[in-house]
């Protein structure tokens, strides 16, 4: 059974960080529309898609028996903030062209994983695995003190991603069911922000061409399928394990701001994706190493 939902868990995390890859290229065709405007859709279209998705799979009865234990409900807001936190600092590096940028906080957050799953989920840390963690932090460290620049985005990116994912990993909420209460608890602000408050070109629905209104509509869809995939993949996983997964996202982005929207590598983020990238190559080569060992043992232990 444990091997069962491993490769479930597998799947699942590939799915979500192959569509977090190509993200991008959608918020690109509404970039006209203000960040702030783009999270409010995000929100609101996300919790209607899960109502459909949640009446479609008749699981009305896990929202029940979560709502029944009003600590998961309340840990849910600070997952709802976390993830609202990420979708914005996310929308607004895309509109602004720091794909990049964005990128490089997805490299870091495998490795920020790691040291969650050690600080709070007791799982080991191995030698290699601090050498990879000690290269990323290096790596910010020279893009400070050369070059003067923080890499906010990136930092920003990281930690909110990785917060998010530990505690949705210790609630032990399904997917579908935290993802409906996440943006439950985030609808009352974005409904007031984006109908009340919002004063932009593209806020007022009626007046936009039906394209956009569809392509903001898309927003839920686009939010939230990749997000169900990893938070199914975080309850089948260890965290250090999912981690091993997000390359693909971070290394897609990278092409895409490189090759199709003719983003400039500069200098201080030129070292700091090099400290990154030879961290992660000695985290890879570790994960696969301990694997290869583990195998091994399990197969000289059964033909023992």
């Amino acid at each position: 059974m444990d091997a069962h939902r491993t490769r479930q868990g597998i799947i699942f995390a590939f799915v979500a960080y192959l569509i977090w890859g190509i993200a991008p290229a959608y918020f690109k065709l509404i970039k006209q529309v203000p960040a702030d405007e783009i999270l409010t859709h995000r929100v609101i279209w996300s919790f209607f898609f899960m109502l459909v998705l949640l009446s479609v799979s008749r699981s009305w009865g896990d929202v029940r028996r979560v709502f029944a234990q009003p600590k998961k409900v309340g840990m849910l807001l600070v997952t709802a903030l976390l993830v609202g936190g990420n979708w914005l600092i996310f929308i607004w590096a895309i509109n602004h062209d720091h794909i990049l940028e964005a990128s490089l906080g997805y490299f870091i957050n495998p490795l920020v994983n790691v040291v969650l799953g050690m600080l709070f989920l007791r799982e080991r840390f191995r030698s290699l695995q601090w050498f990879a963690v000690a290269l990323a932090f290096a790596g910010v460290l020279v893009q400070v003190w050369i070059f003067g620049s923080v890499p906010v985005i990136a930092i920003g990116l990281s930690l909110t991603f990785a917060f998010y994912g530990l505690l949705r990993k210790k609630i032990g909420v399904d997917s579908q069911t935290g993802m409906l209460i996440e943006t439950l608890w985030l609808l009352p602000v974005a409904a007031i922000y984006l109908f009340f408050i919002a004063h932009s070109p593209t806020s007022n629905l009626a007046a936009n061409p039906w394209s956009l209104d569809l392509l903001l509509m898309a927003a839920g869809i686009i939010t939230t399928i990749p997000l169900l995939f990893f938070t199914a993949a975080a309850a089948r996983l260890k965290l250090s394990t999912l981690g091993f997964f997000q390359y693909l996202g971070p290394t897609l982005m990278f092409l895409l701001a490189v090759v199709f929207y003719g983003e400039t590598v500069h200098p201080s983020q030129l070292i700091t994706f090099g400290f990154i990238w030879v961290g992660l190559l000695f985290f890879i080569g570790d994960a696969l190493y301990t694997q290869g060992r583990l195998r091994r043992g399990r197969s000289g232990h059964s033909a023992a």
